[in-house]
């Protein structure tokens, strides 16, 4: 079969959806699939038309009219070159990402003017929530009219977790199979754990870790203020290193002032990897939006002991007291900080039951026939 995949963005680009998609092309090559990408060319590259494990990989050039928010440049012939190359490719398939990226629009056109089956992969569970009111109006907006579009016209909608799917049954009411992610097990195994040297004075600390885009959705600042509430004897036996970058990324910083906090900024995969894998507890404090955290997985598997919101689909993976902590409230918050602090054989058997969910419920091999079925009803 082909593919024609518009991501929103793709890898060297950082995020869960960026992983998920490449993984996701990766397997469909490695079973003889054929599988076109188009994408922004963000961050920029020189080469906007390249192959990667058998993907063909067509950059258009693109600007964020908002942080994360990617818009083609219409004006520029390079453009509508590339569109010109993907009226050729003949796919079976047209798979969009995420209903509100404007790709995910021009997916949908792209797939009815050459009656083209279009298959759109969900990912967010909830309106977006940004710190700019304006933007976030804009974005609900756009929800109620593009974006409802995308749900509406597309042949199916299969949604990336429970969370996404009751999302998805508010625009559409249709059949929207659930198919989580995989995760690369390999991969994760071939990186040992490490900090970088700005951390070095904290290697004997317990080590705090998120991994994130810095939006407000992603609810940080609770984890923040959770640690401002502990007592200065815990808060000296630890360090909690927020990686990732966006638009929240000075608000964080400032609101961290005279806190045990690192804010790294964004690192590329395997550093951010290597820091989760040396930390003893994962922070998921996220708000209702995302779909199922591709950092909150991978922390699982590296065995930290995870205190977690139920959103961003952590209610779906954490049973609480059992493989994790699930939190409701800020008492909640501190009061698992403190427990798992102070002790280390509750953060082990929580890490290890953690990584054997994860082991049993998200291997690609799973994941990919699940796929591969729904498309072959389509036919």
């Amino acid at each position: 079969m082909k593919f024609l995949i518009f991501s929103p963005y793709y890898p060297p680009h950082k995020g869960g959806l960026e992983s998920h998609s490449a993984e996701f092309n990766r397997e469909l090559t490695a079973r003889g699939h054929e599988v076109t990408v188009f994408t922004p060319n963000l961050p920029v590259m020189v080469d906007t038309d390249t192959l990667n494990h058998g993907t063909r990989i067509l950059r258009y050039p693109a600007f964020e009219l908002v942080p994360n928010f990617p818009v083609p440049k219409f004006w520029q012939s390079l453009f509508y070159q590339q569109l010109g190359i993907l009226n050729h490719t003949k796919p079976d398939f047209v798979i969009t990402r995420t209903r509100f990226f404007l790709l995910s629009f021009i997916g949908l056109v792209f797939a009815k003017y050459h009656r083209v089956r279009h298959v759109h992969i969900e990912h967010g569970s909830d309106f977006v929530q940004l710190t700019s009111t304006i933007s976030t109006v804009l974005a609900r907006v756009y929800d109620f009219t593009l974006g409802a579009l995308v749900f509406k016209f597309s042949s199916l909608n299969i949604s990336i977790s429970e969370a996404v799917h009751s999302f998805v049954m508010r625009f559409d009411q249709r059949a929207s199979p659930i198919i989580r992610r995989g995760l690369d097990f390999t991969s994760i195994d071939a990186v040992a754990p490490a900090l970088p040297e700005s951390l070095s004075s904290y290697q004997d600390r317990i080590l705090l870790v998120t991994v994130a885009r810095l939006y407000k959705w992603k609810g940080i600042e609770q984890s923040i203020e959770a640690i401002r509430s502990l007592p200065k004897a815990l808060q000296d036996k630890i360090c909690f290193v927020i990686v990732g970058g966006g638009e929240d990324f000075d608000c964080l910083k400032k609101l961290s002032t005279n806190l045990p906090i690192a804010l790294l900024g964004q690192q590329e995969n395997e550093v951010a990897l290597a820091i989760r894998k040396r930390a003893d507890i994962f922070l998921h404090s996220s708000q209702p939006g995302g779909g199922l955290s591709t950092s909150l997985l991978e922390a699982m598997y590296t065995e930290c002991a995870v205190i977690a919101t139920p959103h961003e689909g952590a209610s779906e993976v954490i049973t609480h007291e059992q493989n994790g902590l699930l939190i409701q409230n800020h008492k909640e918050f501190v009061d698992s900080l403190t427990l798992l602090i102070e002790n280390p054989e509750v953060r082990l058997s929580y890490g290890r039951a953690s990584k054997q969910t994860i082991i049993d419920n998200f291997s690609w091999a799973k994941s990919i026939q699940k796929y591969l079925h729904v498309f072959k009803t389509l036919t």
